[in-house]
C-alpha cells in the first residue's frame, strides 16, 4: 500500500484579496490603447525574434503556432535541459518552417540555466514550455527581462509558485508587455461564441456545470542504465507530482478554466472532492492519482463538477455542460445551446492554437498589449485546489488553500541531485492518502 505524502506550507491571501490582485491583471483591454514605451521589437527591424524555453512536444508545437502568425516571425535561439531535445526540435521545424527558423549552434542552450542564456540573445518574445514546475521562474525571468510572453499552463503548482506568476503577470502590465496563457480553449472561435451567447443571458442564471476531461495516461520513456533517480523522474515528469502538478494542473486545468470563465473568473467559496490511484499502480506511473472528482461552491449557489481520470482501456470524453435555468450550453465540439434558445455555431473553424498565437503577434505589432493575468491565475489556482482536496480529502476554502506554503522549490537543480520523492525497494512510489495527507 502507499504511504502518506508529506505536504509543508504559510502566507496569507484571502479571497477577497485575491479577487483584487486579479482585479489589476483583468486590463488587457483596458490598456490596449497604451503604446509601449520600447519598440514594438528591435529598432529598424521587421522582424520579431523569438525564442523557445521548452522543445518537447508542445514546446515545438507552439513555435510552430508562432511562426503561422507572419512571415515576420523568426525562431532564433532555443533551450532546454535535454541536449537530443533542442537539436530534435530545431531539426523538426527547421524541416516545417526553413524560411523561419534561424537558430545557429551557438544558440542552442542546454541546461537549467539554458533559459537565461535564450532571454539574453536578443529575442522580443519568448515562448514557456518547458516542465510545468519551471513555469513560475522563468515567466518572473522573462518579465524582468523586458520580453513578451506566451506561457504554457499551468502558471503555478503551489501557492508560492502561484504567487511568483501574479507579481510577474502585474509587473508585465506595468511594463505594457504582452503575455498570453497557454489555456487556449479562451481561443477557441467557437468556444468564445458560445460563452458570449451564454453571459448574454442565452440559458439564464448558471446553476451547476460539469466538466470531464477524461483521457489515457501520458507517454513513458523506460528507464534506462546509467539514468540518475532526478535523470529519470525528469525524463518522466508528467508523472512526478513535483514537477507536473498530477492531473488537475495538466489536463482537468483546461475544463476548469472554461467553468470559471463563464463564472466570470471570480474565486469559489470552498472546494471537496475524491481521488486516488486504482489501476495505474506500475511504478512507470510514478506518484500520482489516476482518478479524480472534485466540487466547487459558489457564493451564489452554483457548483462547479470536475471529473479527471487518466486509466487505460476506459471511456474517453473531453466535454463542457453548463446548466442555467433557461437551458444548456454543451463545448467543446459542436458547441450549441439548447431549451429555450437553440443555437449551433457555424462560423469560422480556426486552430485556437494558431489563433492564440496571431494575437499574441499581432499585439507586438501594434504595441497595444494584452495581458492573461488575471483567469491564467485563477484557473491556475482552481487546479491546485482540487489536487489539494483530492489528496487531502478534506474540504478547504479557497482563503485557507491560498495561505498554504507547500513549496515544490529544490534546493539544487542538477541530474545528480537529491529527488524530493523516491521509489521503495519494489521500485513503488508512495502517493498521496485521503484522510491521512494533512494540508500545511
Amino acid at each position: 500500500m502507499s504511504q502518506p505524502q508529506s505536504r509543508s506550507n504559510t502566507a496569507s491571501t484571502s479571497r477577497r484579496e485575491f479577487l483584487k490582485s486579479s482585479a489589476i491583471l483583468a486590463g488587457s483591454a483596458a490598456v490596449a490603447g497604451l503604446s509601449l514605451a520600447r519598440g514594438a521589437h528591435a529598432a529598424g527591424s521587421d522582424t520579431i525574434k523569438i525564442g523557445l524555453v521548452g522543445c518537447g512536444g508542445r514546446g515545438s508545437g507552439a513555435a510552430d503556432n508562432a511562426m503561422n502568425a507572419g512571415k515576420d516571425v523568426r525562431l532564433v535561439a532555443m533551450a532546454d535541459i535535454f541536449d537530443d531535445r533542442v537539436r530534435g526540435a530545431r531539426e523538426r521545424l527547421k524541416a516545417i518552417k526553413p524560411d523561419q527558423v534561424a537558430v545557429a549552434d551557438d544558440h542552442c542552450f542546454v541546461g537549467f540555466d539554458a533559459y537565461k542564456k535564450v532571454l539574453d540573445s536578443g529575442i522580443d518574445v519568448v515562448l514557456i514550455a518547458a516542465a510545468s514546475h519551471f513555469h513560475p521562474v522563468m515567466l518572473t525571468a522573462a518579465i524582468d527581462a523586458g520580453k513578451h510572453v506566451f506561457c504554457e499552463k499551468p502558471h503555478g503548482l503551489d501557492v508560492p509558485g502561484l504567487k511568483k506568476s501574479m507579481a510577474a503577470a502585474a509587473k508585465a502590465k506595468e511594463k505594457n508587455l504582452s503575455l498570453v496563457s497557454g489555456l487556449c480553449w479562451r481561443y477557441s472561435p467557437a468556444v468564445r461564441e458560445t460563452m458570449k451567447r451564454v453571459k448574454d443571458g442565452a440559458i439564464g442564471d448558471i446553476v451547476a456545470i460539469q466538466e470531464n476531461y477524461l483521457s489515457s495516461p501520458y507517454i513513458f520513456r523506460p528507464r534506462q542504465e546509467g539514468w540518475s533517480e532526478m535523470f529519470y523522474q525528469y525524463q518522466n515528469w508528467y508523472h512526478f507530482n513535483w514537477i507536473s502538478g498530477d492531473q488537475t494542473a495538466q489536463q482537468l486545468i483546461h475544463s476548469l478554466d472554461k467553468a470559471s470563465w463563464a463564472m466570470g473568473d471570480k474565486p469559489p467559496k470552498v472546494a471537496w472532492g475524491i481521488g486516488g490511484r486504482q489501476t495505474c499502480l506500475d511504478p512507470k506511473y510514478g506518484d500520482q492519482f489516476d482518478h479524480f472528482g472534485v466540487v466547487f461552491e459558489y457564493d451564489n449557489g452554483a457548483r462547479v463538477f470536475g471529473f479527471c481520470r487518466d486509466q487505460p482501456g476506459c471511456y474517453s470524453s473531453t466535454t463542457d455542460i453548463i446548466l442555467g435555468t433557461k437551458g444548456r450550453a454543451l463545448m467543446p465540439d459542436r458547441c450549441r445551446i439548447e431549451g429555450e434558445t437553440n443555437w449551433k455555431y457555424s462560423g469560422d473553424k480556426e486552430n485556437m492554437y494558431d489563433v492564440e498565437h496571431q494575437e499574441l503577434f499581432d499585439s507586438v505589432r501594434s504595441g497595444k498589449p494584452i495581458n492573461s493575468g488575471d483567469y491564467m491565475c485563477t484557473s491556475s489556482m482552481l487546479a491546485i485546489l482540487a489536487q489539494m482536496v483530492c489528496y487531502t480529502g478534506q474540504q478547504i476554502t479557497w482563503e485557507k488553500a491560498m495561505q498554504s506554503t507547500l513549496d515544490f522549490t529544490q534546493a539544487q537543480y542538477s541530474f545528480d541531485a537529491e529527488p524530493p520523492v523516491k521509489p521503495d525497494a519494489n521500485g513503488n512510489y508512495a502517493t498521496a492518502m485521503p484522510g491521512m495527507t494533512e494540508f500545511k
